[in-house]
């Protein structure tokens, strides 16, 4: 019997014969397997204090693509999402090398889930505790592969101005809760407000979820410290209670105020469902304590960070910025979530949202924030960690050296780094090679896994 080669077999095939596929293969290797990678073409210089060259290459490089959305490059959705998981970790349970005592487990902590209001009522899929599927307020039980729940009931009336809106406005929204917040703790702590990081400090770091309506809910980490941050204890006067008290009333009070295109008031606000749980030191390998609902810092490091990587995908929105409305019809989403593209890219043209820039983010469904972002003293960053990256290699790279050309001992700490590269072009050059280079991520993926098991 013969077997048709497809095209992207006969790419494969071409590749793996090719005369320089052990080159590309490193090359691939070494961004992880990245799905779109930057070809980079110039050349970099290792210089000691008195400017002699340790190290130099030149030619065509690899550098991954960066993007933390899944649905566009797993590799690099991977790497987000152990940036997320250390930058998380560290400011719950401490970490000296990332500047955070492990005294911060003594502080006032608490996880809290912040949502969108509604603006309409949509298809529902709720589970009885007995497992039994609770009829939608359309009067079916849908099924779990149902792609309606999260979806509006009836378009027509469901107010998809208003969600975009809110949406576009989510950040600011989170930045009047903050700021409602130290006004609360400085209250309970009786100092007045602009004498609040006098006693205390606020830290925070929230990562943004899609709900399967199409808005975002933001789950937050939030800590008190003293005024230094987290080398500082909290002051006296405020704890978990105290916090829980200060965060329920800053999300039923904070406020931002817009206005509808035909000028009426539009006030946003956070939705009813706000969750406050006490986060509890790694003492236990539960998600959550049965008892008290407590959530250990381990395990929620690792269950924000993986919110962290989702993207938005066929069911949220689009991957790429959209450059032309005639392309909304022909995205792969729902019809309610093609409503908010829509309604996006048409608010996006009138004069009274050109600030919002909704046609630069209607593929986001109007959301124009960070999926993670935090206050500046709760842990390290990512541009730390990452220049902690590079600063290991390039100590892996010099350390085969062990003297300088004067028979010195090379100071890793004094050698310049000179680059010179520029971008070529981006991504793979067909199928086959994207193929390749998934088999490669997921092969680091299961490696990593494999490596996790064999350790805990």
């Amino acid at each position: 019997m013969t077997t048709t080669q497809t095209p992207t077999d006969a790419q494969i095939s071409h590749r793996l014969r090719s005369a320089d596929f052990t080159t590309w293969r490193a090359q691939v290797q070494a961004t992880g397997g990245c799905a779109a990678p930057i070809h980079l073409r110039g050349g970099s210089a290792v210089l000691d204090r008195d400017g002699a060259v340790l190290l130099e290459r030149s030619g065509d490089i690899l550098a991954p693509c960066g993007n933390r959305r899944e649905s566009v490059c797993p590799a690099c959705s991977d790497r987000y999402a152990a940036d997320a998981f250390h930058l998380l970790r560290a400011g719950l349970a401490g970490d000296d090398t990332k500047g955070v005592p492990a005294t911060v487990t003594d502080r006032p902590r608490a996880f809290v889930t912040l949502t969108a209001p509604t603006f309409g009522p949509v298809h529902t899929r709720r589970v009885s505790p007995r497992g039994l599927v609770i009829p939608c307020p359309c009067g079916e039980h849908h099924h779990a592969d149902d792609p309606r729940p999260g979806t509006a009931l009836d378009p027509d009336t469901y107010d998809y101005t208003g969600a975009v809106l809110w949406q576009a406005h989510a950040g600011q929204l989170w930045d009047r809760f903050a700021r409602t917040l130290r006004r609360r703790l400085a209250a309970l702590l009786g100092v007045p407000v602009r004498e609040f990081r006098d006693h205390a400090r606020l830290s925070y770091a929230k990562v943004a979820e899609y709900q399967r309506r199409g808005l975002v809910h933001f789950h937050a980490v939030i800590r008190i410290d003293g005024p230094e941050g987290a080398a500082d204890p909290c002051p006296p006067g405020l704890d978990d209670h105290a916090l829980r008290d200060a965060v329920l009333h800053a999300a039923a009070s904070a406020s931002v105020t817009t206005t509808r295109p035909d000028g009426t008031t539009l006030t946003l606000h956070w939705g009813g469902q706000v969750d406050v749980r006490p986060v509890t030191p790694s003492a236990a390998r539960e998600i959550e304590d049965p008892d008290t609902g407590a959530i250990t810092d381990a395990a929620l490091a690792g269950y924000i960070a993986k919110y962290a990587t989702k993207g938005t995908g066929a069911t949220d929105g689009a991957d790429r910025p959209i450059r032309d409305e005639l392309h909304i019809p022909l995205l792969d989403v729902s019809t309610h979530h093609r409503a908010m593209i829509a309604t996006a890219w048409d608010l996006g043209a009138l004069p009274a949202y050109e600030g919002l820039n909704l046609r630069r983010w209607a593929h986001m469904l109007g959301f124009r924030g960070h999926f993670l972002t935090k206050s500046q003293r709760y842990s390290t960053t990512f541009r730390a960690m990452r220049a902690d990256r590079r600063l290991w290699r390039l100590r892996e790279d010099l350390a085969a050296l062990d003297t300088d050309p004067n028979g010195h001992l090379v100071d890793l700490d004094t050698v310049v780094v000179v680059n010179d590269w520029q971008p070529v072009r981006f991504g793979h050059r067909d199928e086959g090679e994207r193929e390749l280079a998934a088999a490669i991520a997921e092969r680091n993926r299961q490696h990593r896994i494999n490596t996790r098991r064999r350790t805990s």
